[in-house]
């Protein structure tokens, strides 16, 4: 569940799914995910884009490995101090995977409480409502139908009010005015253009160092930069902080 969550954060699940399955057959536990090389994880990872995803799931793991008896926690405060794992992903794990009653909070959740109170809200308000309506022992069904609601019928551009079943509880549609959902924290907003963008030059140079070494003199032609020196070099340096490639005698490579 939790590989199946940060994979599938800021990216479509129908490229996820192959990833996971592969992943999974590839690390079936923690403990394996922990001892493989870093590099095994990101051949894996590539084309889901985000590789620090990739890395803080490797970091998990080891924490899982050494504190949790090579186990998922199953506590709400041990998930969140886990890398790369954020309130949704901590929460999610909790009720789909542990059937324990929290609500989980997505983009399409938070529109729907902005819109039905009529007013912007903040993460920890949003977060508060949502597990004071969790019905007991019901979080996995609960969570699945008001995240789907929201994505399906209170949508973010063409909301389907005629067919609504809480469209009389509605504040925006009683009241009319702005949409408070765009205000509101935790909502999604427009992704930036990847063409010709810095992630996509970074997908590229992380894609030829499955194949092997890049001389770090040539990387900036491998990432389609090589007018672009500046850039090429400060995408590097971002690449080797993030620890996600390493240097070894004017050689780029994959982490070990």
């Amino acid at each position: 569940m939790l590989v199946s969550e940060v994979m599938s954060q800021q990216t479509q699940i129908d490229r996820v799914v192959p990833k996971f399955q592969q992943f999974i057959h590839t690390f079936p536990s923690p403990r394996e995910c922990a001892d493989a090389p870093l590099s095994e994880l990101l051949t894996i990872w590539q084309g889901l884009g985000y590789p620090r995803r990739c890395r803080n799931l490797h970091e998990a793991a080891k924490v899982m490995v050494r504190d949790h008896d090579s186990q998922v926690p199953a506590d709400l405060e041990q998930l969140l101090a886990l890398p790369g794992v954020g309130e949704y992903t901590a929460r999610a794990v909790l009720a789909f995977a542990g059937h324990v009653d929290v609500g989980v909070v997505d983009t399409n959740v938070t529109r729907v409480f902005a819109r039905v109170m009529n007013r912007p809200l903040g993460r920890r308000e949003t977060q508060s409502i949502a597990d004071s309506m969790v019905p007991l022992g019901l979080s996995w069904e609960w969570n699945q139908v008001l995240m789907d609601f929201g994505a399906t019928c209170c949508a973010a551009r063409s909301p389907h009010c005629e067919r609504c079943p809480i469209v009389d509880s509605c504040g925006w549609k009683l009241h009319g005015g702005d949409d408070p959902a765009p205000a509101s924290a935790g909502t999604s907003k427009p992704q930036a253009r990847f063409e010709g963008s810095n992630r996509q030059a970074r997908g590229r140079l992380m894609k030829a160092l499955i194949s092997g070494g890049v001389l770090r003199n040539k990387a900036g032609q491998t990432m389609g930069l090589a007018k672009q020196p500046e850039r090429a070099e400060m995408i590097i340096q971002s690449l080797l902080v993030d620890k996600l490639i390493v240097e070894s005698n004017g050689v780029l490579h994959l982490p070990l």
